[in-house]
């Protein structure tokens, strides 16, 4: 029996569609005489890899129309998870969304936003009718992958990704080879102290993305709360990371104001120092819940075997 509905209501259908979760993007673009554009968009979506094209759509009665019409390309800005109020500032009607707006300029003068999730620079390609809207195909000719977790609309609200707790069942007719190896593999301790950590990561991990900083940002602001100023030298010592890899994450951190430089050592600033602690109630709060069925004892044991482990 079938309730589909065939009225089309606006919200009635907008709400249909906000049952497909989207992320969202920032579409910059500027006219060879300067003007520029900044919409926020959740239409984005891949086309084709060979030749490598992308689209979104921009309703026709948008101010910023005539900009995208001119301008040779256009950069696609995907949000990361703490860039809300990137999302809300490129939303708002604004004389001057660039204003106080920190930048850069990509090809074709489209300004490509920082500490993204990932960005695109496109080629105009073509521009398709789409009822109220205008649907823009672009080549993509550049793009950055910063790996940080994506900022999520879902039913008009914001969200963030959460990996899903169902696994594979077991098939019944197994065949009795892989038993066993799966029987050797539950007795081996490195094995199970590897399984261990990748289902402890696969909760956790993306809790702590969800505040925005990767794992090697948390991990040197987690460190500098404990020892609020240390030499670049001892910095690398101490969070055992590769060097491109710390300078990128300071560099970041930096740039967020949870991190100060002087001369050549790094310090926390107060807002870092909040920054640090709600990462540290986030851990203490999935370690609560990952051993809550287990006793203080066979916490406490589990604890030394680690601490004896990790100290040979």
């Amino acid at each position: 029996m079938s309730n589909a509905t065939t009225e089309f209501d606006p919200k009635a259908f907008r709400r249909a569609l906000g049952n497909f979760a989207t992320g969202i993007t920032v579409i910059t673009a500027t006219t060879p005489d300067g003007k520029r554009a900044g919409v926020t968009a959740n239409s984005f979506n891949s086309v084709s890899l060979e030749p490598p094209l992308i689209l979104w759509s921009i309703g026709k009665n948008s101010g910023s129309c005539e900009i995208f019409e001119k301008a040779s390309h256009f950069a696609v800005n995907v949000l990361a998870a703490d860039q809300i109020d990137v999302s809300n500032h490129f939303a708002r009607p604004s004389d001057d969304k660039f204003a106080d707006v920190d930048f850069q300029d990509g090809l074709g003068g489209a300004a490509l936003l920082p500490d993204c999730a990932a960005t695109f620079q496109c080629e105009a390609y073509e521009t398709l009718d789409g009822g109220d809207h205008w649907i823009l195909v672009g080549k993509v000719v550049a793009f950055e992958d910063a790996g940080r977790a994506p900022l999520v609309y879902h039913q008009g609200s914001y969200s963030v990704v959460m990996p899903h707790s169902r696994f594979p069942a077991k098939k019944d007719n197994e065949p009795a080879a892989i038993e066993r190896l799966k029987s050797r593999f539950q007795d081996n301790l490195y094995y199970l102290m590897v399984q261990a950590v990748r289902a402890y990561q696969a909760d956790y991990a993306p809790l702590q993305l969800s505040t925005g900083l990767r794992t090697s940002e948390a991990r040197m602001l987690m460190v500098l709360q404990e020892t609020p100023q240390l030499c670049r030298k001892d910095l690398l010592k101490e969070v055992n990371m590769p060097e491109a890899e710390v300078d990128n994450a300071a560099e970041i951190l930096q740039r967020k104001g949870l991190v100060s430089l002087e001369d050549d050592c790094y310090r926390i600033t107060q807002q870092g120092e909040d920054q640090a602690e709600a990462l540290w109630d986030l851990s203490r709060q999935e370690q609560d819940k990952m051993f809550a069925d287990f006793s203080d004892e066979e916490v406490a044991t589990f604890k030394k075997v680690l601490k004896q482990l990790a100290g040979r």
